[in-house]
């Protein structure tokens, strides 16, 4: 079984911490069927750090407590920032050219925009598989996946590419080797 170090497990703590609280101080546009969640600009991390996946699902599940949709969103808002982050991490792998940081910035729009829009849909209409629920479920997919593609797309690509380049990023991933 493979263990995770110190320094991965610190990095994935400080991450959730960050979500969490980004997410929660920016609550007036981090919640509803219209959302800027910021904080989803980290979510590019795993591209570079897996660990930090799990840190980013905690501080999702966290700041989610504070979601006026309640537990759907608590359990399966989180599920799509996890899952997210896991297909993130592993198009990190796959190399670090222009395709991979868009497929890797790609990935938290999809995810949400599904799952996030389904939860909106369930938590808003009585009968959810009905044509008004699958209405309701269109057009909030498509709210919860425009307000994540401003985000990854205005802040989480351009920050996949400057990153790498800035001398104390570099000393974070040479530090998580040890």
């Amino acid at each position: 079984m493979k263990t995770m170090s110190v320094r991965k497990l610190a990095l994935s703590a400080v991450v959730a911490a960050v979500y969490a609280v980004l997410t929660m101080v920016l609550a007036p546009i981090s919640y509803g069927e219209i959302q800027l969640r910021v904080s989803e600009a980290l979510c590019i991390l795993p591209f570079f750090f897996p660990c930090t996946s799990w840190g980013l699902f905690v501080g999702c599940l966290i700041a989610n407590l504070l979601s006026p949709i309640g537990i759907l969103d608590i359990v399966f808002g989180s599920l799509a920032t996890l899952l997210a982050a896991l297909c993130t991490a592993a198009i990190g792998k796959t190399g670090r050219g222009w395709v991979q940081c868009t497929l890797a910035c790609l990935m938290p729009v999809l995810f949400n925009a599904v799952i996030v829009g389904a939860v909106i849909a369930a938590s808003s209409v009585p009968e959810p598989l009905s044509a008004a629920g699958l209405a309701s479920f269109g057009v909030s997919a498509l709210w919860v996946g425009l307000g994540e593609l401003i985000v990854l797309f205005v802040i989480g690509l351009p920050l996949t590419r400057i990153l790498p380049r800035q001398r104390f990023f570099q000393n974070l991933i040479d530090g998580l080797k040890k």
